[in-house]
């Protein structure tokens, strides 16, 4: 271990050397944000006031003190007549001394001569011991077809039906629209002709070249190009007859 070298000067006093410490930061903003603090702060936010009143001793909590409480009657109410009672107060007396010479008897017995007698409620029996029962209850009764809107088509119906017939009419006129876009059309004659004449002259030009093929084909794309040629003259004279044979031709629109 190494150690350090002995000197006279280390026996001497040393002054301890403090750290500095640098200057603390402050932002250059902190004047605004303090501004904005202040004046976005309200009073009594969350601490509530400053210095609250104290309540007296003498304003105690009392009994029945917070139940509602009447408004007191006006003058124009008082002043208002009541109103008349249907049952006879204790001091009324009864109008005395009034007699009526009407026989209740005979009005009686004429009444029940000359009235109508009392139909009798209609029922039905539905067993051999007699059980009778109410017959408008039972559904017996043929009630509901003597209504006046009995058999008539609701009007909820008649508007779902109508509906349905324009939405089939809409449906119906697309489809004819989409088959007369995508109908057949006619060849005319002057067309046909022309046509004619376009595929005879394919067949010529065809017949030409396979008339310059050289006589003897040895190698495999002469043999190609031949079979090409003959397959195109096939084809040129199956169109030919039939344009011939057909006079009407139509053709479908893509």
């Amino acid at each position: 271990a190494q150690c350090a070298q002995e000197s006279i000067y280390n026996l001497l006093p040393r002054l301890e050397e403090k750290p500095v410490k640098p200057p603390r930061y402050i932002s250059t903003f902190r004047p605004s944000v303090k501004r904005e603090v202040e004046k976005n702060k309200a009073r009594w936010k969350t601490m509530g006031p400053a210095k609250v009143a104290v309540p007296s001793p003498k304003n105690f909590l009392q009994k029945h003190s917070k139940e509602p409480k009447l408004p007191a009657r006006k003058k124009e109410q008082d002043s208002k007549k009541l109103p008349a009672l249907s049952v006879p107060r204790r001091t009324d007396h009864p109008v005395m001394g009034i007699q009526s010479k009407k026989n209740f008897i005979n009005t009686n017995a004429v009444a029940a001569i000359t009235g109508l007698p009392k139909k009798p409620q209609p029922i039905y029996v539905d067993r051999r011991q007699g059980d009778k029962y109410l017959l408008e209850t039972s559904g017996l009764v043929p009630k509901y077809i003597k209504k006046k809107d009995y058999g008539v088509t609701p009007k909820y119906v008649t508007q779902r039906n109508e509906e349905m017939k324009r939405a089939q009419k809409e449906y119906e006129a697309g489809i004819l629209e989409h088959l007369k876009k995508r109908a057949m059309k006619r060849l005319s004659d002057e067309e046909r002709r022309s046509l004619l004449q376009g595929l005879k002259k394919n067949w010529e030009e065809v017949y030409r070249e396979f008339q310059g093929l050289s006589v003897e084909i040895d190698t495999i794309p002469k043999k190609i190009y031949k079979e090409k040629l003959e397959s195109q003259m096939k084809q040129l004279e199956h169109d030919i007859e039939v344009i011939e044979k057909h006079k009407v031709i139509y053709i479908a629109n893509e």
